[in-house]
């Protein structure tokens, strides 16, 4: 069942939570990041499950908008906007990425257009950061630091949602996957 032949009152909800979810997540664990004012999560994770839940635009919903709340309740307002575009941005590669794979909720979630997305999206995410810490700072080189950091990340958040996702698709809430 694709999301637009699902209850739009289903969605919501589950945007809603997923929201929260992400939100919680990134804030629950924030590990810093030397040499830099970032800081690593399992926010991406959430926003990859977030996708294949609710499919690419509510989850580029839940993830934007989740993440920068996360920003601005830990003190890291400036970064809200660029993280709500940058986690919007990733959401909906992912989903782009699964929706174009003919991806059907009973498929795996480690596929190749699955895992494929999820590393464009992670790519997407450490240049998306790359240009926010340069424009935001000035400096073109100093920000360099983050971007492997940001690259674990994205690895971690995949292997997050890859295990969530499987582990979720062994009990009665598969009905709720987009894909």
């Amino acid at each position: 069942m694709k999301t637009k032949e699902r209850d739009q009152t289903t969605i919501l909800v589950l945007t809603g939570v997923l929201t929260a979810l992400v939100t919680v997540s990134i804030m629950v664990l924030p590990i810093p990041i030397p040499m830099t004012t970032g800081y690593v999560n399992l926010g991406d994770g959430m926003i990859f499950l977030a996708v294949m839940l609710v499919g690419r635009r509510h989850g580029a919903f839940a993830g934007g908008v989740g993440a920068a709340l996360a920003d601005i309740l830990l003190s890291a307002a400036a970064w809200a906007p660029w993280t709500l575009a940058i986690k919007a941005g990733m959401a909906f590669i992912v989903g782009t990425c699964l929706h174009s794979g003919g991806e059907d909720k009973s498929a795996s979630v480690v596929s190749v257009w699955g895992i494929g997305g999820m590393a464009l999206a992670t790519a997407f995410m450490a240049a998306g950061y790359y240009v926010a810490e340069s424009v935001m700072y000035g400096n073109w080189a100093a920000p360099l630091v983050g971007v492997p950091w940001n690259l674990i990340q994205g690895a971690v958040g995949t292997a997050v949602a890859c295990a969530l996702a499987g582990a979720l698709k062994k009990t009665p809430a598969k009905k709720y996957f987009a894909y």
